[in-house]
């Protein structure tokens, strides 16, 4: 069975493992790249990263892009957000629906 991770500070992910999610506090974006391949090793097919460190990880995260597992998915922090998770949110719904129902004015 596949599990769900949650990649960032320890601040931004501490409270993600109350609902089950496995926590992987990082404390820079070296540590970061060793663990998120270590994570996609095929045991998880989510894996939530913080904004601020998936700006961080272009590069390495863009190696999954064409995967189908894992999905990579940018998440708001406690700080430094870049707005991607709302973005990434808005593209999706625009694929699904074919139109921007949730943010019809940007």
């Amino acid at each position: 069975m596949y599990r769900v991770a949650i990649l960032g500070d320890r601040d931004s992910i501490y409270g993600f493992a109350a609902i089950g999610l496995d926590t992987f506090p990082v404390e820079d974006a070296t540590e970061a790249a060793k663990k998120l391949k270590k994570l996609a090793d095929g045991r998880y097919a989510v894996i939530y990263i913080t904004e601020s460190l998936q700006a961080q990880l272009e590069t390495e995260i863009y190696n999954y892009v064409s995967l189908q597992l894992p999905a990579i998915i940018p998440i708001p922090g406690v700080s430094d957000n870049t707005g991607m998770g709302m973005r990434n949110v808005k593209k999706s719904v625009e694929r699904a629906v074919g139109s921007d129902i949730i943010f019809n004015n940007d």
